[in-house]
């Protein structure tokens, strides 16, 4: 990929489109293989359930404030509008919000987004002055509402967070990508490479993930994967697929051959 086809959020350029968690892995070392595996340029970090005050050698906040990595702060864990912005509120004091990923959890068994909740602190964060990428379900309304908000990108799901599922309806992701005017990421339900490669083939920017790469058995292995398929996936929705067809067409035709 070249720097013309770069990933902009906001007043940002990245060239990777691959954006990685920092949770649920072994160890502080597997972390940082797999988070310089997986050639992203953006690691996002769940605020509520590090020690932000930890700046230890060894520890996770002195891995992500490396400056190898653009931090992108999260709001995992709450559920409410209220704490969301409290939470990003906290890591703006610390230095670390400049770019954030608003999480406003609706349920606890499915994860789901609370939509209300989530539109409501948008509408603060984005006054406030923060670059917003909201995780959301894969609902082409709500991603509009968010999108003329404010926000810089939406996120929509592709299933439940954790589970792996893959795509699970590529249609909303479809008309999402249709009528969306900032970049679309998909944040949530990746499970491994060829599910990244189908989002990226439908024409969405980016992919956020974490538990594809850190529960995986080879969680290094894993990430190059990811990352591989990422970029696969871009040249060939830029590429443009061939039209499917129903029946046969010879690879080498028998129209011109001479007798």
């Amino acid at each position: 990929m070249t720097e013309q086809d770069g990933l902009k959020i906001g007043s940002h350029l990245f060239q990777s489109r691959l954006i990685v968690g920092t949770g649920k892995y072994q160890s502080i070392e597997e972390t940082e293989q797999a988070l310089t595996a997986s050639g992203a340029e953006v690691i996002t970090v769940a605020l509520r359930r590090v020690d932000l005050k930890d700046r230890r050698s060894g520890s996770l906040m002195n891995l992500v404030l490396s400056k190898r990595w653009t931090i992108l702060p999260n709001t995992a864990g709450c559920y409410t509008a209220d704490e969301a912005v409290r939470t990003l509120r906290l890591a703006r004091e610390l230095g670390i919000a400049d770019l954030v990923k608003l999480e406003v959890i609706g349920d606890p068994k499915t994860l789901y987004p609370d939509n209300e909740q989530t539109l409501e602190a948008a509408k603060i964060l984005v006054k406030e002055g923060f670059t917003v990428l909201p995780y959301c379900i894969d609902d082409p309304i709500v991603c509009r509402k968010l999108e003329d908000i404010g926000c810089a990108a939406v996120m929509p799901l592709a299933a439940p967070i954790g589970s792996g599922l893959g795509i699970r309806n590529p249609y909303n992701l479809r008309i999402i990508l249709e009528n969306a005017k900032v970049p679309v990421i998909v944040d949530a339900g990746v499970g491994t490479a060829s599910d990244a490669a189908v989002a990226m083939e439908l024409g969405c920017h980016g992919i956020l993930l974490n538990t594809a790469i850190a529960h995986a058995k080879k969680p290094v292995l894993m990430a190059e994967a990811m990352r591989g398929a990422v970029v696969a996936g871009r040249k060939a929705f830029l590429a443009g697929r061939m039209p499917k067809q129903l029946y046969a067409n010879a690879s080498s035709p028998e129209a011109g051959l001479i007798e």
